[in-house]
This record gives structure tokens, C-alpha cells and sequence, in this order.
């Protein structure tokens, strides 16, 4: 069945001016970059994905118009997306990491183009749920948006990925119930991702939603867990303004209104 692309573009009334000293709250700030930069492009939404909205509805080479960094997944949801630095990568379900064809699709993305507004240095060796819980209380604000890019070597990292499904797809909590789980020591590389904050939820999902790849391109994936070491550098790019097209066909059975968090919840992690 055709799928039609309706764009739904707002800025959210959320303009924080950020002015005054260089330091703010214990965290470095940066120059400013051009406010149209300062966008958060979603392909479909985080509701539609919980219940099994797998088909890819845009291509990679139209992603990459709109972004240089972000996540998502692939048609079918065949694997994890990592963008960095303009270049697309899929972790597929059987540990290998590939360059995604401009011809492959997206049922599900986030992009926006990384321009580091702020850095956050951690001061111990911290695991995802210490480090994301001391992150949050260094935010400018917690009302936010940030693209949130972490570059180390990291003493342990867990990812997952999910292999492709099949029509009729399931819900995602079903297909992660067979998702492949990799454990890596002492790995260099680099965490992409984003916080949200809790209006996002239904749209997209609030707080942390990470993926990891290897400066190697070796390993990769859903991040579930990691520690890194002290000093780590964490930079952020608050993103005031999100642009969502929504994805929608005739009979796709989607709920928009449907609560989901509890299955994201399980899907996630």
C-alpha cells in the first residue's frame, strides 16, 4: 500500500537565549551556531514504532538533507542507525556493521546537524544509569532538547540489535523479545543520541535514547548499558525547534492516541 508523507513542521516554544559567561552551572559553553542548524527532523513517531509501524517510509539519501547525526532504525526494523559525521551506519542483528545504501529506507529516524553548544567532563568512572542521571542535573535546562554525543574508550559496552521482521509486523516489544545482545571490553568509540524531555513522550519517548558505534566500525548498536572512566567528555547541542513528519496509510490499524510508554519501557532497555 502507498504510504503518503503528511509534514507537520513546528518550533517549540521552548527559545532559551543563552548569553552571559562562558561558564554556566559547571558547564562550558560554546558559540552559538546559525539558528537553522538548530532543528530536530523526526521520520514518523516513537507511538507508531511501538506498534509495529516497521515499513520504511523514507530514503537514507533524503535523512541525510536533514541531519549529519542522530539514530533511528531500518525498514522492517532491520538493525539500528547511527549517524555521524554525515554517514550513515546500520548495526544489523548479527553483530556486523555496514554504510547504509542512499537507497535504503527509514521507518523511523532522528537527525539534526551536531553543533556543540555545551561540554560536560565527568569527574569519576560512571555507568549509563550514573552517568545519565549526572548529566541530567548539569542541564541548562531539563525543558529541552540535546543531540548528546560522548567520544572515550569505554571499559564495557552492551548493544542490541533487532533482526528484520516480517509482515505482519509485531509490536516492538515483541520483536526486541528477540534482539541480539553484544558485550565489548575496553572499546574506543563514540555514544550518539539524544535527551527528551517529558512532553516528548508519544511522539518520541522521554529522557535517553543512545546508540554506540566503534571508531573500528566494528561494533555497534542499541546502547543497554556501558561504564565509562573518569574525565570522559559529553557534548551537547540544545535543539529548540523539532520538525516531525508523520507517516500515515489507510488502514494501518495505529493508534496515535494509545498510551505506550509501558512497552517502550520494555523495548528500550
Amino acid at each position: 500500500m502507498d504510504r503518503k508523507l503528511f509534514f507537520l513542521g513546528f518550533g517549540l516554544a521552548l527559545a532559551i537565549i543563552f548569553c552571559g559567561a562562558s561558564v554556566y552551572g559547571g558547564v562550558e559553553k560554546a558559540l552559538q551556531p546559525h539558528a537553522d542548524r538548530e532543528t530536530l527532523y523526526q521520520v514518523s513517531t516513537m507511538n507508531a514504532l511501538a506498534q509495529g509501524s516497521f515499513a520504511g517510509v523514507l530514503p537514507v539519501a533524503e535523512l541525510k538533507k536533514h541531519g549529519d547525526f542522530g539514530i533511528g532504525t531500518f525498514d522492517g526494523l532491520n538493525g539500528e542507525m547511527i549517524v555521524l559525521d554525515g554517514n550513515v551506519y546500520q548495526a544489523l542483528s548479527n553483530g556486523t556493521i555496514t554504510t547504509a545504501p542512499d537507497a535504503e529506507t527509514t521507518p523511523f529516524a532522528m537527525v539534526t546537524w551536531f553543533d556543540r553548544d555545551y561540554t560536560v567532563t565527568t569527574n569519576r568512572s560512571m555507568n549509563y544509569t550514573e552517568l545519565t542521571g549526572d548529566l541530567t542535573s548539569k542541564l541548562p535546562s531539563d525543558n529541552m532538547m540535546y543531540a548528546v554525543r560522548i567520544h572515550g574508550i569505554f571499559p564495557a559496552m552492551k548493544v542490541r540489535s533487532v533482526p528484520a521482521q516480517q509482515k505482519p509486523y509485531p509490536p516492538l516489544v515483541a520483536a526486541t523479545a528477540n534482539q541480539s545482545v553484544y558485550s565489548y571490553t575496553d572499546t574506543e568509540g563514540t555514544i550518539v543520541g539524544f535527551y527528551l524531555p517529558g512532553f516528548m513522550n508519544g511522539p518520541n519517548m522521554a529522557g535517553y535514547h543512545l546508540h554506540f558505534i566503534s571508531d573500528s566500525r566494528k561494533a555497534g548498536g542499541h546502547v543497554i548499558d556501558f561504564d565509562a572512566g573518569a574525565n570522559t567528555t559529553i557534548e551537547l547541542d540544545a535543539t529548540p525547534q523539532l520538525f516531525l513528519t508523520v507517516p500515515l496509510s489507510e488502514g494501518s490499524g495505529i493508534d496515535a492516541a494509545k498510551n505506550v510508554s509501558e512497552e517502550l519501557v520494555k523495548a528500550e532497555r
